[in-house]
């Protein structure tokens, strides 16, 4: 099979680290953390299990510290997993990947994965799912788009090709955190939605290619942007709890489509509202505005 690398971001994730480092290490050549400097044991912790860590001082972009170790890293792999520390494969895709690797189209750059979410323990398998993600691609042949939220990985040439099986997002740390997470969350997808909305970055659209769901996925998020804040985020749990079949998941599924479908996105209205308050449309004052009250540059 050919060799692969896997990136991990951390940052304090001692309670995830070893479970996502000996899920890879049956088919993964190297095992590289880029690590923000953890204050907890993830460092000692990956070093034990086998990974090799990096440290580069986070600089509140998801993108810009991915593109890094792209840059920077030893790697020697034709091909590189994006993985996140609280993720792990199925060992259903662990085996179609040393089965498929190998023999996939001349052109297929890139491989998506589907992505089952548990929380409270337990699989969200309607409302959301699946979400599919292009998370295997060849180095130096695709990046991590540049983007406060939401961002994808883009191949810079050839094609992505969609595995069957699927990779596990399960975060192991309580609702508190959770929530803490989320709002830290809410004003990177305001300064998202600002920008579709008022063209606050200034950015033209990437002319890179994303997955086929990414770029449907993106496409949905430029529709929900158009339409009225807070009713929005309401009309988006009716979808998911309601059309998606999300209440059939008992009270975890309640709590996951309320809590990260409307609590959530209500949080990013909230926080564009007092935005457009203060500075109207304003995009110069916008951007004092988060940079004051946010502590982030745009």
């Amino acid at each position: 099979m050919s060799e692969i690398s896997v990136i991990i971001l951390t940052y304090n994730e001692e309670q995830h680290i070893q479970r996502c480092i000996e899920n890879v290490k049956s088919f993964s050549k190297d095992i590289f953390l880029v690590d923000s400097y953890s204050t907890d044991q993830t460092v000692e912790i990956a070093g034990n299990t086998g990974a090799e860590v990096f440290q580069n001082k986070w600089e509140n972009n998801y993108a810009k510290q991915f593109n890094w170790g792209l840059e920077n890293l030893p790697i020697k792999t034709k091909w590189i997993l994006r993985l996140d520390a609280d993720e792990y494969l199925l060992p259903e895709l662990i085996d179609e990947i040393k089965q498929k690797l190998d023999i996939l189209p001349e052109n297929a750059t890139g491989v998506v994965f589907k992505r089952r979410h548990l929380f409270l323990d337990k699989w969200m398998k309607r409302g959301t799912y699946p979400v599919k993600l292009l998370r295997l691609f060849q180095y130096k042949k695709a990046v991590c788009e540049q983007r406060w939220m939401d961002e994808h990985i883009q191949l810079l040439e050839g094609d992505a090709i969609e595995f069957e099986h699927d990779f596990v997002d399960h975060n192991l740390n309580n609702l508190s955190w959770w929530t803490q997470k989320h709002n830290g969350y809410a004003i990177r997808e305001a300064i998202d939605l600002l920008d579709v909305e008022l063209g606050l970055l200034g950015n033209q659209e990437s002319q890179l290619q994303l997955s086929k769901q990414a770029s449907a996925k993106r496409r949905t998020k430029y529709k929900y942007a158009k339409q009225p804040l807070f009713w929005r985020s309401f009309a988006y749990f009716i979808y998911r709890y309601f059309f998606k079949l999300g209440f059939l998941e008992g009270k975890e599924g309640f709590l996951w489509n309320f809590l990260q479908g409307w609590w959530y996105r209500t949080l990013v209205d909230a926080k564009i509202y007092e935005i457009k308050k203060a500075c109207g449309t304003d995009k110069t004052k916008i951007k004092a505005f988060i940079n004051t009250e946010y502590g982030l540059k745009l």
